[in-house]
């Protein structure tokens, strides 16, 4: 018995449509089109067309990645690569004594290495939605799976940048009268926003650093939206883009300030720690306790050991969870002043009362190096019913596959600001 369906449309503007296991239906002339055992899988136009689809949709998500040095590796060479330079020399001040051979200095070199990883995924698609769906379906997993590798490869880069060492924390400003420096992410809040002064000290301090420039002799920054929103709300931010619109170099570029050029991302990290217990996201303190203590109650009924090993914050300072029992929490090191009943007792990783922090992420050129593998780029693969759909051909896969990996190259080249924003009761980590 012959059946004959009309397969899922996967070029608005192509006269017939792929060729499935069932033959289909010339979409112009109505004609049935019987199967071609030959050709009955992905052509390779089409596969190029998925590969193009993937790639502009994974492109559109590296922005981290397009600010670090390329190192290639090439196929059969192992799966490490290696950075090296060479170490710098102090200037010679003192002057030579006449006929007196200096002590010199000896000549080295820093070796860096980094393994990449592979990363991949994929979706199955059945031959019943394949078949009879309205939208099209091998299109539209493309697209999606295209942006998904895209974002994996850019938070892979972003998480290795995360261990740079350079910090500065936002001012809070919500006293203008009285404007005070955090020296921990325990005493940041939502007051603590990145302010063109912050954005300042940032590029003064890889200045100082000797931190080389970008093309156009600017440094780089990656800032989420939540942050450039309370940067787009200053009166200088404002007035640097008052009369001039700036040429965009970088993808997803916004604009530039006090010798920066700021690139704005949803992948620019917010760290924003989980719930300290099923109780609550916070606990509050249920009786006064005194400096030094190590033990302290609290009001609300936990489940023994469920918050043993979190770190929290208590009044600014961040304290590590030894233990605790169904109403109290014992903690090291010893309080370090005395904390009155009702304090709160936050977890640890974002602002100071555990909402989402934000880190903005400053660069020099070569700051961080990122390998492109030979032959393992970013790839889409596609398999049709005939390939992988089992005995009965009943369902076709889109994924897509690649290896990378990110170094951090020299330390002084980055500059990490944590800060708070308007926007950090209402977002989450990412």
């Amino acid at each position: 018995m012959r059946i004959d369906f009309v397969n899922l449309q996967l070029f608005a503007d192509s006269g017939s449509v792929v060729t499935t296991t069932t033959g289909y239906v010339n979409a112009y002339s109505g004609a049935t089109v019987d199967p071609d055992p030959a050709t009955n899988s992905m052509s390779p136009t089409m596969k190029t067309y998925y590969d193009t689809e993937l790639l502009e949709n994974a492109r559109a998500k590296l922005v981290f990645q397009q600010l670090g040095k390329k190192q290639a590796l090439p196929k059969n060479h192992g799966k490490t690569v290696e950075w090296r330079k060479f170490n710098t020399f102090a200037p010679s001040l003192i002057p030579l004594q006449e006929g007196v051979i200096p002590e010199g200095k000896q000549f080295g070199m820093t070796s860096i290495n980094v393994a990449v990883d592979q990363h991949g995924d994929y979706t199955t698609i059945s031959d019943v939605l394949e078949v009879h769906a309205v939208d099209p379906i091998i299109l539209g997993a493309t697209e999606e799976m295209g942006a998904a590798g895209g974002e994996t490869a850019d938070i892979l880069t972003r998480n290795e940048l995360l261990s740079g060492t350079n910090v500065i924390y936002a001012d809070d400003i919500g006293n203008p009268a009285s404007i005070t420096t955090p020296t921990s992410r325990a005493q940041l809040d939502a007051d603590c926003i990145l302010t063109p002064d912050i954005v300042n000290k940032a590029v003064t301090m890889l200045k100082k650093q000797k931190a080389p420039t970008f093309e156009g002799n600017k440094y780089v920054a990656v800032v989420h939206p939540s942050v450039a929103y309370d940067l787009r709300k200053s009166d200088e931010w404002n007035e640097a883009h008052k009369y001039a619109a700036v040429t965009q170099i970088f993808n997803g570029e916004i604009g530039e300030l006090h010798g920066c050029r700021f690139i704005e991302a949803t992948n620019a990290p917010i760290l924003k720690p989980e719930d300290l217990a099923a109780a609550g996201r916070a606990l509050t303190v249920a009786s006064n306790a005194s400096a030094a203590a190590t033990s302290i109650s609290v009001s609300e009924t936990l489940v023994a050991h469920e918050v043993k090993g979190r770190t929290v914050n208590i009044g600014g300072v961040t304290y590590t969870v030894t233990d605790n029992t169904t109403n109290a929490l014992t903690i090291t090191p010893g309080l370090a002043a005395n904390v009155s009943a009702s304090a709160k007792i936050t977890p640890a990783g974002g602002l100071g009362n555990g909402d989402a922090l934000y880190c903005t992420l400053f660069f020099g050129k070569d700051a961080f190096g990122v390998v492109d593998p030979a032959s393992m780029g970013m790839e889409m693969i596609i398999k049709a019913r005939s390939e992988v759909g089992g005995p009965l051909e009943q369902f076709s896969t889109v994924g897509y596959k690649f290896e990378t990996a990110t170094k951090v190259l020299y330390e002084e080249r980055m500059v990490r600001v944590e800060s708070g924003s308007a926007y950090s009761a209402v977002d989450d980590a990412n």
